[in-house]
C-alpha cells in the first residue's frame, strides 16, 4: 500500500429540511388547525480515530464528503428524520488543519477519538410551531438552515516511542529490520527510504515503536532531498536514535549536518533526548573505531555507543538506553496531564464558588 500522509478535502453538512405547511382536513372536524410538522436536522460531519488505519491513502481518490439533508416536515405534526451522519474514519495520529495548513482543528492522538468539526443545519419550523390563541390559522413554514462548509487538511503523524534519525545509507533501515520484524527495503544507494516505516521492537519484556524516516542532507529544510516534510512523524517520539555511518571519513562532519536540520526545523526536536550511535562497526577495526568514537564525542558533547545492525554488536545497550529514555518521557507526559487535568477541575471549582 502506498504511503500518503497528508491529504487536502472538502466537507459539507447537511442543510436542515423544510417545516411544512399544512391543515388538517378530516370529516366532521370543521376546524383543523395547522399541522405541519418541523423538517428535520442536517447530518453532521464526524472525525474518528481508528488504529486499522496507518495511512491517508484512502482520500486520493475520495476528497469530497457531504452529508445527508435533513428529511422536509409533514402534515399531521410528522417532523422530518435527521440527515445521517458521515463519519471519517482516520489514522491515529492525525492532525485536522484549516485551510491556511497552519491553524490546528484537532489533534486525534487515540484510538476511538472523535471530533465533530461540521455541525448539520437546524430543521426549520412548520406552520403547527406558530399556531397560538391569537394566530388560530398561521400560513408560516420556514426552510432549514444551510450547513456548514470547509476545506482542510489532514496530516498524518506516526505515533512512536522512539525515531531513527541520520544521513541517507546511514543504516536506519537495516537496523530497524534488525531489531524488529518491519522489513523495509535496503539497498546501497541514497534515499533508499521513501516513506516512514515503524517497527515494533520487544526488548528486555517492554514493547516500543520505532520508527524510521527518510535520510537528511543538508539543506533538508530548504527542500534538499527529499526535504524534512517526514521530521513531523517523530514530533511524537520520547527519544531520537541518531545513527552515523561509521565507514565514512568524517562522522562529526555527518553528526553537525543532521543536527542543523533539526534545530531547523524547531525546537520540539532539537530539544529531545538524543542517543548518539556509530553505526557500521561490523565493517570497521578496532583502532578505527576508537578513533571515530572520540572524535564523533568530542564533536558532539555526547556519549558514543559503537553498534552494528549486521552483528549486532551494541544493539541491546541501545535499546535498553532506548527504554529509559521512554519511561521517563512517559512519567514525564503523564505528570503534565494530570497537572492539567487538576487545573481545570480548580478551575470549575473556582467557577461553582463564585
Amino acid at each position: 500500500m502506498k504511503f500518503l500522509d497528508e491529504a487536502k478535502i472538502f466537507l459539507k453538512s447537511g442543510d436542515g429540511g423544510p417545516g411544512s405547511l399544512s391543515f388538517r382536513r378530516e370529516k366532521y372536524v370543521e376546524y383543523g388547525g395547522p399541522d405541519g410538522g418541523n423538517g428535520g436536522r442536517g447530518g453532521d460531519i464526524v472525525f474518528e480515530a481508528v488504529d486499522s488505519l496507518n495511512t491517508l491513502i484512502d482520500f486520493r481518490y475520495q476528497q469530497h464528503f457531504k452529508a445527508e439533508r435533513g428529511h422536509h416536515g409533514m402534515g399531521r405534526d410528522r417532523s422530518g428524520a435527521a440527515g445521517e451522519t458521515v463519519t471519517i474514519k482516520v489514522p491515529v495520529g492525525t492532525q485536522v488543519l484549516d485551510e491556511d495548513k497552519e491553524t490546528l482543528l484537532a489533534d486525534l492522538t487515540e484510538v476511538g477519538q472523535t471530533l465533530t468539526i461540521l455541525r448539520g443545519g437546524d430543521g426549520g419550523f412548520g406552520n403547527a410551531h406558530y399556531k397560538s390563541s391569537t394566530n388560530r390559522a398561521p400560513r408560516r413554514a420556514d426552510p432549514g438552515w444551510p450547513g456548514e462548509e470547509r476545506w482542510v487538511w489532514l496530516r498524518l503523524k506516526l505515533i512512536a516511542d522512539a525515531g531513527l534519525v541520520g544521513l541517507p545509507n546511514a543504516g536506519k533501515s537495516t537496523f530497524l529490520s534488525a531489531v524488529s520484524r518491519a522489513r523495509p527495503k535496503v539497498a546501497d544507494y541514497p534515499f533508499t527510504t521513501l516513506y516512514p516505516h515503524l517497527g515494533v521492537i520487544r526488548n528486555d519484556d517492554a514493547d516500543f515503536v520505532l520508527a524510521d524516516i527518510p535520510g537528511l542532507i543538508e539543506g533538508a529544510h530548504q527542500g534538499a532531498g527529499l526535504g524534512d516534510r517526514f521530521l513531523g512523524h517523530v514530533e511524537r517520539c520520547g527519544v531520537l536514535l541518531h545513527l552515523v555511518d561509521g565507514t565514512q571519513e568524517d562522522p562529526a562532519a555527518a553528526w553537525r549536518t543532521v543536527r542543523h536540520e533539526l534545530e531547523a526545523y524547531g525546537d520540539v526536536l532539537a530539544d529531545k533526548a538524543e542517543v548518539l550511535a556509530l553505526n557500521k562497526t561490523d565493517a570497521l577495526d578496532e583502532e578505527t573505531i576508537r578513533t571515530r568514537k572520540q572524535a564523533l564525542a568530542e564533536a558532539s558533547g555526547r556519549e558514543v555507543h559503537a553498534i552494528s545492525g549486521i552483528s549486532g554488536r551494541g544493539v541491546k545497550d541501545v535499546l535498553r538506553l532506548l527504554q529509559q529514555h521512554i519511561r521517563s518521557y512517559r512519567a514525564a507526559e503523564a505528570e503534565a496531564e494530570a497537572a492539567r487535568r487538576q487545573a481545570v477541575d480548580d478551575l470549575a471549582a473556582s467557577w461553582h464558588d463564585d
